[in-house]
Order: C-alpha cells, then sequence, then structure tokens
C-alpha cells in the first residue's frame, strides 16, 4: 500500500482567491513546489482534497476548474514537482453531499485509486474541517497558518507550521512514527 499527503488547495497550496474562476487569478504560495517535490522524493502520493462550490454556485464552471488546475501543476513540473490526483466536490454546502470536507468520501476514492493506507498517511490544510476529515480516516494532521481562518490555532492537528514547506519538513523528518525507520 501507499502513503500520502492529502493537501486542501485554498491557503494550503495557493493563494485563497474567493470561487477563483478564472486560471490567470490562481497563484501558487511561496515554497510550494519545494514542499511538494519533497514530498514526492519521499515516497508520497500527493492527492489535491478540494470543496469548490463556486460549481454548484454558478461562479465557474468544472471546465475552468480543469483549466485551474491544469496550471497549477504545468507551474509546479519546472520545479520537479507532482501532483498524483486532485479530488474536487461541486456541491454546495446546503446539499449535504458524501464529497465535501470533512465528510470523506473523495478520500476513500483517491485511496481506492491510489491503494493508500490512511494510518500511513497525512492530512495538510488550513481550516479544522481539513483537521476533521484527516482525523476521521486515521491520518496524521497538520495545520497550515497560511490562512485567516485560524483563530486562536486548532489544537486537534498533530502539528501546525507556518507553510506547506514547514508541513512538508516535519512529515519528511517524522517518518520513525509509522515505523519507516530502520533500527
Amino acid at each position: 500500500m501507499n502513503k500520502a499527503v492529502f493537501l486542501d488547495r485554498d491557503n494550503t497550496i495557493a493563494r485563497d482567491v474567493p470561487y477563483c474562476s478564472r486560471p490567470e487569478d490562481f497563484e501558487l504560495l511561496p515554497t510550494v513546489p519545494e514542499a511538494i517535490k519533497l514530498l514526492n522524493e519521499k515516497d508520497f502520493k500527493v492527492i489535491v482534497i478540494t470543496n469548490q462550490s463556486g460549481i454548484a454556485r454558478g461562479y465557474f464552471t468544472e471546465e475552468t476548474l480543469s483549466q485551474i488546475h491544469k496550471k497549477m501543476k504545468d507551474e509546479l513540473a519546472p520545479y520537479g514537482a507532482t501532483i498524483d490526483g486532485i479530488y474536487y466536490c461541486p456541491h454546495h454546502p446546503d446539499d449535504k453531499c458524501d464529497c465535501r470536507k470533512p465528510k470523506t468520501a473523495l478520500f476513500r476514492k483517491a485511496a481506492a485509486e491510489h491503494n493508500i493506507d490512511f494510518g500511513s498517511s497525512y492530512m495538510i490544510g488550513d481550516m479544522p474541517l481539513d483537521i476533521d476529515a484527516g482525523k476521521a480516516l486515521g491520518c496524521k494532521t497538520v495545520l497550515v497558518t497560511t490562512g485567516s481562518n485560524i483563530s486562536p490555532p486548532d489544537t486537534r492537528a498533530d502539528y501546525t507550521a507556518n507553510s506547506l514547506l514547514e508541513a512538508a519538513r516535519w512529515i519528511a523528518d517524522f517518518k520513525h512514527a509509522f515505523g519507516y525507520m530502520k533500527t
């Protein structure tokens, strides 16, 4: 089975633009390519799980979201950073679907498609709902404080980091927790 790092998108990978509806508005946060490359080098599958209710609200289409995600992948590629999968919930929060975080349907779909063991995996995000989803699956969790949604810091996370790079370094150094270190 594979180990994975599940990543939220907005305020974790990219600057949060409310209902980002144009590829030209999508902007990677500093050091994100380095962070994702480090996770790739440590043999983690890197999977993005994101709520995108702007589709249900009519702010943008799934085609536009695909263009935004293509831009994200294209901007990571020159750094040797790879995202293994992107899963998104297009529903409105009122729809009460099973795929909107903190619910776990998208994670379970990714795990089935990528043969992922949740117990060896991590969830990184900027909101309590990201931490709740990771905890529900049995993942280790990291709260990044790059977003404005955390005040005071959520103490339910296993670790709090100032950036995705800091989180990736903690994960890379934390491998012993899952028995990956040889004794």
